[in-house]
């Protein structure tokens, strides 16, 4: 019999870099309220594959129960990072926080595969760093290869996981525009009215490469309310891509380049974007550098500045600008780092229902993720297919023509959605609505 000083001490027996908080990990009392809202749970019905298994697996690693296996990681690759598990957790467990981690944590032990290093440190590190991929994109559509392509990847998909990845890589790829809008626009951009405010435009990678019409659209809005825009020259990627695949060391270099760049901009009210992805990066990177006495003073200061683009339009609304009414149903798609992870919900229905003409249909499970999920779409491109299955079904069952939500992947895979389930519905950034609203009415005033 096992006397009690030989008996191993209950508690944490495995240290090592990035591993999760193990206090924060045995604050989870197992009571089961992430299970409901948790997109991968909720179709696969496995323990494995919700927020409360992924954190028994972690905690399991650290008590030197298990070891840290790929198979333990792919479990925590299969979290959408929708962090809706942490908007309903009694104790307030950062869970999403904690798989992150947890990922990370395993990149430091057994390093990072080559399509990650190659992808996201090579190309995805700025809008300038994506263009050689982006030039080859566009001369792809320019000789009309997507015509060729799409029938023989649809016919290939089930055969190989690789068929399936370029399957949705070619179907979220839009028209492109001939140019980014990075190397279009200029270092401040004039307010339309009475200078009321100065702010800093961070401009997302995607948005300037792939989305650029939704991001003119919004420094039109901006304009027209007064605001006199700065967008710095030489911005990086936010690091969200990076955070999200377990590369931290990456995701603080560029956020620590990102403080510098846009702190020098001393007299800006705020730093607004309209990339919700991007936004929720910004306000963490307090989180992302809290170990770093230089930077995260400075941090904090960018995050308490950093504004998303209808939580900043909602706060500064100029009625006296004039709209002409839309007549459309339209529905809204909350995304998941909008509304979970920064909480706004309300600030975009706000500003749609200003917008005189629109008849707004609630959308069932808005919050629910649409599969986008950053690059979960081509990592896991079976379960983002089922969680897009049944986005499309709802949103055709609100008779909308027209379905708004505010961040880049969620555009990209509505607008995939309704191609490929041949619904007759836009899919719009907020921004692109009110800038249409505000052209129509600028056009009837010179009219007259």
């Amino acid at each position: 019999m096992t006397s009690l000083l030989q008996q191993t001490i209950p508690g944490q027996q495995v240290t090592g870099p990035e591993l999760p908080s193990y206090e924060e990990l045995l604050e989870c009392i197992r009571c089961g309220r992430c299970l409901p809202v948790c997109p991968t749970y909720q179709e696969t019905v496995l323990e494995m594959m919700s927020p409360r298994g992924r954190l028994a697996l972690l905690r399991a690693v650290e008590d030197g129960k298990i070891a840290f296996t790929k198979r333990i990681a792919e479990h925590l690759y299969h979290c959408l990072d929708c962090r809706a598990c942490n908007t309903v957790c009694p104790p307030g467990v950062p869970i999403g926080e904690l798989i992150l981690q947890g990922r990370a944590a395993y990149a430091e032990r057994a390093g990072r595969p080559w399509w990650a290093r190659l992808a996201l440190d090579r190309f995805l590190t700025s809008a300038q760093a994506l263009e050689p991929v982006m030039k080859l994109a566009r001369l792809y559509q320019r000789l009309g290869l997507p015509r060729l392509a799409r029938p023989i990847l649809r016919r290939l998909r089930d055969r190989h996981v690789a068929f399936h990845v370029l399957y949705h890589m070619e179907g979220l790829l839009p028209r492109l525009p001939k140019r980014p809008l990075h190397s279009r626009l200029p270092e401040v951009i004039p307010a339309q009215r009475e200078r009321r405010y100065r702010v800093g435009f961070f401009l997302g990678c995607m948005m300037s490469q792939v989305l650029a019409d939704a991001s003119q659209a919004t420094l039109r809005v901006l304009a027209r309310h007064g605001c006199e825009i700065v967008v710095p020259p030489g911005q990086m990627c936010c690091g969200a891509p990076h955070d999200d695949q377990g590369n931290k060391r990456k995701a603080r270099e560029l956020a620590r380049y990102n403080i510098d760049l846009f702190l020098r901009y001393e007299d800006l009210d705020v730093i607004v974007t309209d990339c919700a992805a991007c936004a929720g990066m910004l306000k963490e990177y307090p989180h992302l550098l809290g170990e770093d006495p230089k930077y995260h003073p400075k941090a904090v200061t960018l995050a308490q500045r950093t504004r998303e683009i209808s939580e900043w339009l909602a706060e500064i609304f100029d009625e006296t600008v004039p709209m002409t009414p839309i007549r459309r149903r339209v529905t809204y798609h909350e995304p998941c780092h909008l509304a979970n992870l920064q909480g706004i919900r309300q600030p975009p229905v706000q500003l749609i229902e200003r917008i005189p003409g629109l008849e707004l249909k609630p959308l069932p499970d808005s919050t629910r993720c649409c599969g986008s999920a950053g690059i979960y779409n081509l990592t896991h491109p079976e379960m983002a297919d089922r969680l897009l299955a049944d986005k499309m079904a709802k949103i055709a069952r609100t008779g909308a023509e027209v379905v708004v939500t505010g961040n880049p992947g969620c555009l990209l895979q509505l607008q995939m959605g309704a191609r490929e389930y041949r619904l007759s519905v836009q899919v719009k950034h907020l921004t692109q609505l009110l800038d249409e609203a505000y052209q129509m009415a600028e056009a009837s005033s010179r009219d007259r």
